[in-house]
């Protein structure tokens, strides 16, 4: 059994529901109309929504194609995305998993590196009082530069560990892109599967599968 000194974790279909499709597309568009354009082709949208995918470059050629200005377009649209996040939790169409609460018996301390907004972090934790359970948590700021350090990246997960002043740990998330940016600082990594989520396939292998966050002490003692 590998001894760590952390756990890290992604937030959204690791801790919480992820974000759907729709509400991200309508930021977006509504970040376009703010901006004096109406008919966005769909393709745009998508590729705006999926900003793992997305680079400063890309984002810079998109803009350049409708004569809007890339920053002031990335910012409302985090903006916009923020609002209509915390819009859906309050309503409960998005919630905090069950098995959240069995990270109590994690005796290490724990973090969350996630590549939604930071403020949007700050908020889950408090708005689901799992603020307790962790003593350190980053997200990105609403600025292009955000989209270079966002996972695989592993910027904030290096910074995660040195608040925690850790130098092994075992960091869980539910995308490849998880996976890889773990095993870029040096670390593991548990993918978690959950059979509400879309089967994801990994060009890493990670060091963990696990089901549930119940599985999490187990690997950590």
């Amino acid at each position: 059994m590998t001894e760590y000194d952390a756990v890290l974790f992604d937030s959204d279909g690791v801790l919480v529901e992820p974000p759907t499709y729709e509400p991200m597309a309508d930021a977006t568009r509504r970040t376009f109309r703010s901006m004096g354009v109406g008919d966005v082709a769909q393709p745009h949208i998508d590729a705006v929504v999926d900003d793992e995918s997305l680079d400063a470059d890309s984002l810079a050629e998109l803009c350049a194609g409708y004569d809007i200005d890339p920053t002031e377009f990335w910012e409302t649209r985090e903006r916009y995305d923020e609002q209509s996040q915390i819009e859906a939790f309050r309503a409960g169409t998005r919630t905090r998993y069950d098995d959240v609460s069995s990270l109590a018996d994690v005796r290490l301390p724990c973090g969350v590196v996630s590549n939604n907004h930071h403020a949007i972090i700050e908020f889950k934790l408090d708005f689901f009082e799992m603020a307790p359970l962790f003593e350190t948590h980053f997200g990105r700021p609403r600025t292009v530069e955000s989209l270079r350090l966002m996972k695989p990246n592993p910027h904030y997960i290096e910074r995660a560990m040195a608040d925690l002043d850790a130098s092994s740990a075992l960091y869980v998330g539910d995308k490849e892109s998880d996976v890889l940016a773990a095993h870029r600082a040096g670390l593991d990594s548990a993918l978690i599967r959950r059979d509400s989520l879309p089967a994801v396939e990994c060009s890493v292998t990670p060091t963990h599968e696990i089901e549930t966050l119940e599985s999490i002490s187990e690997l950590v003692t």
